[in-house]
């Protein structure tokens, strides 16, 4: 008897998680484990790790996000009007910056604002504001494209019927408008977390005492210990998917929240 569509589809994935299973158990059979735990992962090198990747790299790594992410969302509100505004001076500048720090690499920001500046004007931001304005630099071009769709998607009736009010453009736009489509983006935003807490790590470039460092800063120094290997990294490589999975996570459950309430 032929197979329906469905039993294929069926048995096509069984043969993919065969063949899955199969290579995984290969690959585990076939691994040098003692090499790997003492280059790769070492269990008692780990251990050496905490607190200090905790109470330091991992709570820098959130203040330099989250530094970086209040900077790059007011920009992005501001970059995300000028965009759609009906001044065509103010749309230009808007999409020059916006082009121009999503074509930059994040590392020449940081280079700019930790050795380019410093050199050209001779003053040096504090720590905090340099990381503060070279990650909200370059977040503020991306969030302010994720803004600007979602201003677009909110229906242009709401902003009609809060003229229609009395109300001035501008808190039309703050009370009404932008707290619907920071609803819509929010999981472009979550996402832009995401990206800024790995670009974070480039924080290494300006130069930082021990009490400064970030994950990966922290991962990096730790390696050149006697016998280290990798597993610092590997350690500090953990304590980002600490931050970034549940974030992926959250993003994932507001979206199927949103869907459904669309469907009903």
């Amino acid at each position: 008897m032929a197979m329906t569509m469905h039993q294929r589809a069926r048995l096509s994935r069984g043969v993919q998680y065969a063949v899955l299973i199969l290579v995984v158990l290969a690959l585990i059979a076939v691994a040098d484990w003692p090499l790997l735990v003492e280059k790769v992962f070492n269990p008692a090198i780990a251990a050496q790790q905490f607190p200090g990747i905790i109470v330091v790299a991992l709570k820098n790594t959130l203040i330099y996000t989250l530094l970086g992410f209040v900077v790059g969302l007011t920009g992005g509100v501001v970059l995300a009007l000028m965009k759609l505004s009906s001044v065509a001076p103010y749309r230009w500048l808007a999409t020059i910056y916006i082009e121009f720090f999503r074509g930059v690499p994040a590392l020449l920001v940081f280079l700019a604002f930790g050795y380019g500046i410093p050199l050209a004007f001779g003053f040096r931001f504090n720590h905090y504001v340099t990381v503060m304005i070279a990650l909200g630099l370059v977040a503020a071009a991306y969030i302010a494209e994720s803004l600007r769709a979602g201003l677009q998607a909110v229906p242009k009736g709401q902003y009609e019927a809060a003229r229609s009010l009395g109300m001035s453009h501008a808190r039309a736009m703050v009370t009404i408008v932008i707290p619907q489509a920071l609803r819509i983006v929010l999981p472009p935003l979550t996402n832009e977390v995401i990206l800024l807490t790995k670009d974070s790590s480039l924080v290494y470039l300006l130069g930082m005492g021990v009490g400064q460092y970030e994950l990966t800063k922290y991962g990096r120094e730790a390696i050149s210990g006697a016998g280290a290997g990798l597993t610092p990294l590997v350690v500090a490589g953990v304590c980002y998917l600490i931050i970034t999975v549940p974030l992926g996570i959250l993003t994932r459950r507001f979206e199927s929240k949103t869907d459904r309430m669309k469907k009903s």
